[in-house]
């Protein structure tokens, strides 16, 4: 065998690391789970003053999961020429100021909310994606800023662009960065259990679920379930 054929050979060979791909049905079971996770985590958290523990330590898995689920969109091939990350970061952006009232009433006017932490981190990958010197150091000046003003704050940020550059572009260094990146939280969380999300991601791999797509309900359930809950301590 010629040298060009083995090396042929050598790249048809598939990366180990493809065996995290999500099928779509999937990646909305992934988005039901942390939307519940979420919900039982604000119940524990304003509602029952964290009197149940458990609910806390699975509700660190809640960001890593719409953070991963939200870079698979974004790393497609051809998301950044359909536009994709500017129609997220517009959605992103209406929902983020909707939920503002009930999040300040209950947490106050800092850090902003989730929609935010999400916002900015597809802004940075909007930058990143486009390459070029300015664009990158926009996308740096934004993550140092940026990243103290959301929910989460850096290390939010991190595991989302961590996320995103093992779609982009799967293999070991990428993995450990992920993980490296998500296992960060732990110092906002106080615990490792966000790395759980990882291995969440990882059997939903591994499965087909079928279940159709909801895309505005993930968007709308966030101001509507922070809304009710902030009427149920106090009338806003």
């Amino acid at each position: 065998m010629s040298r060009s054929q083995t090396a042929c050979t050598r790249v048809k060979q598939p990366a180990p690391t493809t065996c995290w791909t999500v099928s779509e049905g999937s990646l909305e079971a992934l988005k039901w789970v942390g939307l519940v996770l979420m919900t039982g985590d604000h119940i524990n958290k304003y509602l029952l003053h964290e009197a149940i523990p458990a609910l806390y330590a699975l509700g660190r898995m809640a960001m890593p999961l719409f953070g991963f689920v939200l870079m698979v969109h974004l790393a497609r091939p051809n998301a950044l020429a359909a536009g994709v990350h500017l129609r997220v970061m517009k959605r992103l952006a209406i929902f983020a100021l909707l939920a503002t009232p009930p999040f300040v009433h209950l947490v106050g006017w800092w850090p902003l909310n989730i929609l935010a932490t999400l916002l900015l981190a597809v802004l940075i990958a909007w930058l990143l994606g486009q390459g070029g010197w300015f664009r990158r150091c926009t996308a740096l000046i934004a993550f140092v800023f940026g990243g103290a003003m959301v929910e989460f704050w850096w290390p939010a940020l991190l595991s989302c662009l961590g996320a995103w550059a093992f779609l982009r572009k799967p293999g070991h260094l990428q993995l450990l960065g992920w993980v490296l990146a998500t296992a960060s939280l732990a110092i906002i969380n106080g615990n490792f259990a966000a790395l759980a999300a990882l291995l969440l991601i990882w059997g939903a791999s591994q499965v087909d679920i079928p279940m159709p797509r909801s895309r505005w309900i993930f968007y709308a359930f966030y101001p509507t379930h922070l809304s009710l809950i902030a009427s149920v301590l106090q009338p806003m």
